[in-house]
C-alpha cells in the first residue's frame, strides 16, 4: 500500500467510476515512534472491508468515502484525500473530518440509542429523546457531498448501512446522473417497529431514491417493502419465489416469496436479498496450518475427556450472552453427570466501552459466569472460561477446530458470520452448530440445531442434544453445512453485488441469490 497525499484544494484529481460510502476507513492508521502515520491492512482478515476493496479491481479508478475524527475540521493540515494503490487497484480515500461531538451524536447516540434497538426490535431500549437530528442530517449531507465530488459522470455509488440512511436522498439531489445502490448490514424490522422512528418518512424516502436496495435475507427485504408501502404510494413491479437455499422450514425468519421491485414517483427500485458469506478458502487454509493443529491439540489436551462448547460474539443486548449463560447454568443444575465433563468458552468482546447499555450487559455476563463457576467449579474444573477481549483470528480458528459445539444464540442478528467461520474451519467435517432461529444465517443453515433463545426449554434441549449427538449425525450435518457455506461464500456475495451494480436501473432479478 503506497499512499500519496493530494492537495485538498485540487479539484482536478481523477474522478471515480465506483464510489463506496462506508463509515470505516479501508485501512488502519498506526502511529510510529517518530510520530509519523503508517497505513496498515485491517487486522480482521475475514471482514467485509477487503471484499469491498476488491471491487476497485473492476474499474480504472475508485473512491472510498469515510470519516475521521479531527480536533479542528477546518485545519488546513488535515489530509482530506489520500491516494491508494494496492493489490486491489487504484482508489482515492476521501476522509471527512468530524468533531468528537459530531461522532458521538451521529454514531453513539442516534445510530446506537435510537436506530440500533429498533432495527433489532428491542422496543424497550429505544430512546430518541437525546437525538440531535440536525447533526445526523449534517453528517449524512457531508458524506453525500463527498461522494458527489468523487463520482465520475454516470458512476455507481454504493452506500453501506443504516447510519448513512440519508445519503442516497441527498446524493440524488446533487447528482441525478449516478446509479445509487444501498446495502443494509443489519436486520430491517417490521413496519409496526420501524415506524416508531419519528424520522421514518425522511429515511425511507431517501432509500427510495436508490436504484438498488439490498438486504441479507428475504424477510428483511419484505419488511422494507411493507414499511415503504405504509408510508408512500408505491407500486410493486415484481415478485418471485425465494430460492430453496434460503428456506429453512420452521425457522422464524423464513420467507417463501418476496417483492423484487418498487415504483415510486416514476423511479424504479430493485429490491434484493443476498446473504453475505465468509472467505472459506482463507479459513480452510488457516485451519490446516501446522501451528493451528498444534494449538488445537494443546486445547484438547488441556480439556482431557471434557467436551468444549464455544460461544463467540460482541457484548451487546442483541447477542443474548447472559441468557445463554443462564441456560448453561440450568444444564449443569439438571445434569450432574455433565459436571467436569463439559466446559464453555464464552468470548464476549466489548462493542463500545463508553456506552452505558453495553457496560450493563458486560457486568451481567460477568455476574452470571462468576455465579456458575462459584456454584459448580472445583479445584480441577472451571465450568466457564470468560474472555472479554478479542481473540486473534488465527487463535480463534484453533478453538473452532477444537470445539465440539459452537453455541451461537443471538436474540436478533442481521446475519452472524461467526457460525459460518466455525463451519468453514471444520475441515475435519466434525462439530455441531447450535444456532438461534433469529439469526439471519439460520435461513441458510438448515443442518444446524436451530433454537429459540426466548424459550428456556428450547435452549436447554438444544445444547443437550448437541452434546449427545452421535458421530454419524455430527458428520452428516456438518457436511451439509459446509456445502451450504462454500456455495455462498464472500466471493459469491461479491459476484451477486456486481450483477446488481451492473444491471440497468430498475431491471428485475430472476433470483435474489444464486442457487446453492
Amino acid at each position: 500500500m503506497t499512499p500519496r497525499t493530494i492537495d485538498t484544494k485540487d479539484d482536478d484529481h481523477q474522478r471515480s467510476d465506483l464510489v463506496i460510502v462506508y463509515h470505516r476507513q479501508p485501512y488502519e492508521e498506526v502511529e510510529e515512534e517518530d510520530g509519523s502515520i503508517r497505513l496498515r491492512e485491517n487486522t480482521s482478515p475475514n471482514g467485509i472491508v477487503p471484499t469491498l476493496r476488491s471491487f476497485f479491481a473492476d474499474v480504472d479508478h475508485g473512491a472510498w468515502i469515510a470519516w475521521k475524527q479531527a480536533d479542528d475540521p477546518s485545519n488546513p493540515g488535515f489530509e482530506r484525500h489520500i491516494e491508494i494503490q494496492d493489490a486491489f487497484g487504484r482508489y482515492t480515500v476521501s476522509r471527512l473530518p468530524l468533531t468528537a461531538h459530531q461522532v458521538r451524536e451521529f454514531y453513539m447516540v442516534t445510530s446506537k440509542e435510537a436506530f440500533w434497538p429498533i432495527l433489532h426490535s428491542f422496543r424497550e431500549r429505544y430512546n430518541y429523546d437525546p437525538v440531535d437530528w440536525p447533526n445526523f442530517r449534517e453528517v449524512n449531507w457531508a458524506f453525500a457531498e463527498a461522494a458527489a465530488a468523487e463520482a465520475a459522470p454516470g458512476a455507481t455509488v454504493w452506500v453501506h448501512d443504516y447510519n448513512l440512511w440519508l445519503v442516497p436522498g441527498y446524493l440524488r439531489q446533487l447528482r441525478p446522473d449516478v446509479k445509487i445502490s444501498f446495502f443494509h448490514h443489519t436486520p430491517f424490522p417490521s413496519a409496526d417497529m420501524f415506524n416508531m422512528l419519528p424520522w421514518r418518512r425522511e429515511i425511507v424516502q431517501s432509500l427510495l431514491a436508490c436504484d438498488v436496495v439490498g438486504f441479507h435475507i428475504p424477510r428483511y427485504a419484505a419488511n422494507f417493502v411493507s414499511v415503504a408501502r405504509s408510508l408512500f404510494d408505491v407500486e410493486t413491479t415484481g415478485r418471485m419465489r425465494v430460492e430453496d437455499a434460503l428456506i429453512n422450514e420452521g425457522t422464524a425468519l423464513t420467507e417463501r416469496s418476496m417483492v423484487t421491485g418498487l415504483l415510486h414517483d416514476g423511479h424504479k427500485v430493485t429490491v434484493a436479498a443476498t446473504p453475505v458469506g465468509v472467505d472459506v478458502g482463507y479459513i480452510e487454509e488457516c485451519a490446516r496450518k501446522p501451528e493451528t493443529l498444534a494449538r488445537m491439540q494443546e486445547i484438547r489436551d488441556e480439556l482431557g475427556d471434557a467436551q468444549l462448547i464455544l460461544s463467540v460474539g460482541r457484548t451487546d443486548y442483541t447477542k443474548g450472552g447472559a441468557q445463554q449463560l443462564e441456560s448453561y447454568e440450568r444444564l449443569l443444575e439438571s445434569r450432574p453427570d455433565l459436571r467436569g465433563k463439559v466446559r464453555l468458552m464464552h468470548v464476549s468482546v466489548s462493542a463500545n466501552r463508553n456506552m452505558e447499555a453495553y457496560a450493563e450487559i458486560q457486568s451481567e455476563i460477568e455476574s452470571v459466569a462468576g455465579r456458575i463457576n462459584g456454584r459448580f467449579g472445583t479445584f480441577h474444573w472451571q465450568p466457564v472460561a470468560l474472555m472479554s477481549r478479542a481473540v486473534p483470528f488465527d487463535q480463534l480458528i484453533a478453538y473452532y477446530r477444537a470445539a465440539d459445539v459452537a453455541w451461537i444464540t443471538p436474540i436478533a442478528d442481521g446475519m452472524n458470520l461467526v457460525c459460518k467461520e466455525y463451519i468453514a474451519a471444520r475441515v475435519d467435517c466434525d462439530g455441531v452448530l447450535v444456532l438461534s432461529e433469529f439469526a439471519g444465517a439460520a435461513v441458510e443453515l438448515d443442518a444446524s440445531i436451530t433454537t429459540n433463545p426466548f424459550s428456556h426449554r428450547a435452549m436447554d434441549q438444544a445444547i443437550a442434544h448437541a452434546l449427545e449427538m452421535a458421530p454419524e449425525e455430527r458428520a452428516g450435518r456438518m457436511e451439509r453445512l459446509r456445502t451450504q457455506v462454500a456455495a455462498y461464500d464472500i466471493r459469491a456475495w461479491g459476484d451477486a453485488q456486481r450483477e446488481l451494480l451492473e444491471r440497468d436501473p430498475g431491471a428485475q432479478s430472476k433470483t435474489p441469490v444464486q442457487a446453492a
